[in-house]
């Protein structure tokens, strides 16, 4: 590994993240982050870095290596090649991972709600809906995935940058320990809570990126990310809360769900099914 390679692009990943951090705090308000001022004001943001983003990788690459021929839109993961077993593979896989979760939604019959046009109208009706199923991902996965990998991958392992990427992923979720504390939130709770929120979205980090690299796709860790969301934390307290064979499945749901995934990782994400030939 070039030390001043990996200066050069742990900076650049740096500056991205300060960036896409900062840039939802250059708005003046004093509404919380829920409100639909602070919403769309965020989507401007993010949206806006859709540009932002991809000029910072250019110039740092260019700064890497004057010389090289640099082809911006694949290296970002945008291309057709692949696309739709970018967009259906990566949610199969990880909705095999979330079997627990799912199963849970046919006990309580709230799977019907994924076929229910009402809801889905009602869904798309809803901003806070729309940011954390829809613009949320996109955004964090072109910045935090696409923007930062390709440049980390210029100087690190494969294995090393699926471990690197996921800190400045996990650190830019930090903002909101603030947001809470001036919510009124005790310090010490805001804090614990940010830090098991850094844990988990590091963890989904490393697979989002695992997923990027794998497919050369970015709707592959967007649409991951997007079900992640749509599901929520895995609650496994659920397991003890029901009875009898309905307990049993359950265990078994969750257990099957993760070794499903893991047997099937590779499979699914093999390079050729999404026209990544190096």
């Amino acid at each position: 590994m070039d030390e001043n390679c990996s200066k050069t692009a742990n900076l650049s990943c740096f500056i991205l993240s300060s960036v896409y951090v900062g840039s939802l705090y250059v708005w003046k308000s004093t509404e919380d982050r829920n409100h639909p001022k602070t919403v769309i004001r965020r989507f401007i943001s993010a949206f806006c870095m859709l540009f932002v983003a991809p000029a910072i990788v250019y110039i740092t690459l260019k700064y890497m290596n004057p010389k090289e021929s640099i082809d911006l839109l694949s290296l970002l993961g945008l291309r057709y090649s692949g696309l739709l077993s970018a967009i259906s593979l990566p949610v199969l896989l990880t909705s095999i991972l979330f079997l627990g979760p799912i199963t849970i939604t046919f006990f309580d019959g709230s799977w019907k709600d994924m076929f229910s046009a009402e809801c889905w109208k009602t869904n798309l009706q809803d901003i806070l809906w729309i940011r954390n199923q829809i613009v949320a991902p996109i955004s964090e996965e072109f910045t935090f995935r696409a923007c930062m990998l390709p440049q980390l991958l210029k100087c690190y392992l494969t294995s090393q940058a699926v471990l690197v990427s996921p800190l400045f992923f996990g650190v830019g979720h930090f903002h909101h320990m603030i947001e809470r504390w001036r919510q009124g939130m005790p310090l010490l709770q805001s804090l614990l809570v940010s830090c098991f929120q850094f844990a988990y979205t590091t963890l989904f980090g490393m697979y989002a990126a695992f997923l990027f690299i794998r497919t050369n796709h970015v709707v592959a860790p967007c649409v991951a990310h997007a079900f992640c969301n749509v599901m929520g934390f895995p609650d496994f307290g659920e397991i003890g809360r029901q009875t009898g064979w309905k307990r049993i499945i359950l265990a078994s749901a969750f257990v099957a769900g993760l070794v499903g995934w893991y047997l099937l990782l590779w499979p699914l994400t093999e390079p050729t099914l999404y026209y990544n030939n190096p």
